[in-house]
């Protein structure tokens, strides 16, 4: 089974000038965990879910001087490129899905942006490798 028969194409993206509302916004209202960070049609990082509780919980534990305004204004005005992670693990369409999932676990990653030629095509997660393991054992019974 190829990445391709497994990834998800329709990827919801941010750019490293985005704010990490934006990012917030995606991440607990689209029921997703990851978001990679495009710039000129490359994958220039990414942003999880983890990321996002990190940065939340930095700001949570402030001394009580720090007020809800500020903390809220932190995340409305704090760029992307700030959080994202860079040096992103990308795998191609045409890999095997055992590949996919072989890096995930070595790397303790849930997702890989799928890449043709320096162009992101989609992304595979955890999520969808269980899907396709669901789909291989029902169609050996």
């Amino acid at each position: 089974m190829k990445v391709s028969d497994l990834m998800t194409e329709k990827v919801i993206t941010l750019n490293p000038d985005d704010k990490m509302d934006q990012a917030f916004t995606f991440l607990n209202f689209e029921r997703i965990r990851h978001l990679p960070v495009v710039e000129k049609n490359r994958v220039v990082g990414m942003i999880s879910d983890r990321d996002i509780k990190k940065f939340l919980g930095s700001l949570t534990s402030k001394p009580p001087q720090f007020k809800n305004e500020e903390r809220s204004h932190t995340i409305k005005t704090r760029k992307v490129r700030t959080m994202m992670k860079r040096g992103i693990v990308t795998i191609s369409p045409t890999a095997e899905a055992a590949e996919a999932a072989t890096i995930m676990i070595q790397r303790k990653i849930g997702a890989l942006p799928v890449v043709k030629d320096g162009i992101l095509k989609g992304i595979i997660t955890t999520s969808d490798i269980l899907r396709g393991f669901i789909r291989l054992s029902s169609e050996k019974k």
